[in-house]
């Protein structure tokens, strides 16, 4: 995803920003007429500049307090203006076109205040699952992958052909293991096609007994895990020298993976 790294004092930030930007416009519809909010966004931007580069949990939870209190008081502007808003334009449906915009952000504002509560103030470990890490693309997934720095956006599975061909592509949800993975894959390999593929090559974390077992019981002749993790090369393929083809081809597959990334 397209996002700034996400925290709880951006997030908050990026909510008044909008919410303001959105009176902004309600005002412009208007004809410039007054309507009864303000702009807090200064107040909030330093607040959170102030929060980045505070140490201290107390310290930290007071600038979160005022921020919040900030949030809220921006979300409370929404009702007055719409009123103003609805007696002021002769067309309903541009008035009902604005309060659905802003009731879209006013729902990810609220979950925002909601996850920064439970970890500020409450001392939760927030689920990512429940998490929101962007107001814009708000279906955003955390990625995490070991020791790798942590990405923002979906986890994606591709499945190609020996041409290199994609033959199948799943969007997961969440930040799923890949072992867990390997099976769903094959069972829609198997689905689409009719058939287990008879040779399959495939990425190091997808590597376990369990997983092994399984392919050779839906008619995977040889296996290649790019990574063994215990597994032997006789029990994945039929000799040394099919298990490094099979394994030299996964390698390749990497420049096919490159060139979607890009």
């Amino acid at each position: 995803s397209n996002i700034h790294e996400p925290s709880d004092s951006s997030l908050l930030w990026d909510g008044v920003r909008v919410l303001t930007r959105l009176f902004e416009q309600a005002r412009e519809l208007s004809g410039g007429e007054s309507l009864p909010c303000r702009s807090h966004c200064r107040r909030a931007k330093r607040r959170m500049c102030s929060i980045r580069h505070t140490r201290g949990r107390n310290k930290k939870a007071a600038l979160y307090q005022d921020l919040i209190q900030v949030t809220r008081m921006s979300l409370s502007y929404i009702e007055p203006v719409y009123q103003a808003l609805a007696g002021l334009l002769a067309d309903p449906a541009t008035c009902t076109a604005w309060l659905t915009e802003v009731e879209h952000y006013r729902v990810l504002i609220e979950r925002v205040i909601e996850q920064t509560e439970r970890r500020v103030f409450h001392g939760e470990k927030v689920p990512a699952r429940e998490k929101i890490f962007s107001l814009f693309e708000e279906h955003t997934d955390i990625i995490v992958k070991g020791s790798r720095d942590i990405q923002y956006g979906h986890k994606l599975n591709l499945m190609t052909g020996q041409s290199g061909l994609v033959l199948d592509v799943m969007i997961e949800a969440g930040n799923p293991a890949d072992t867990e993975r390997f099976l769903p894959m094959l069972n829609r390999h198997i689905q689409h096609y009719g058939k287990a593929p008879r040779q399959m090559a495939v990425d190091g974390g997808y590597a376990s007994k369990d997983n092994l077992k399984e392919a050779k019981a839906k008619g995977v002749k040889d296996m290649a895990f790019h990574k063994k993790k215990g597994l032997k090369v006789e029990e994945m393929a039929k000799s040394d020298w099919v298990y490094r083809k099979l394994r030299n081809f996964r390698a390749g597959i990497e420049a096919g993976i490159s060139y979607l990334k890009r």
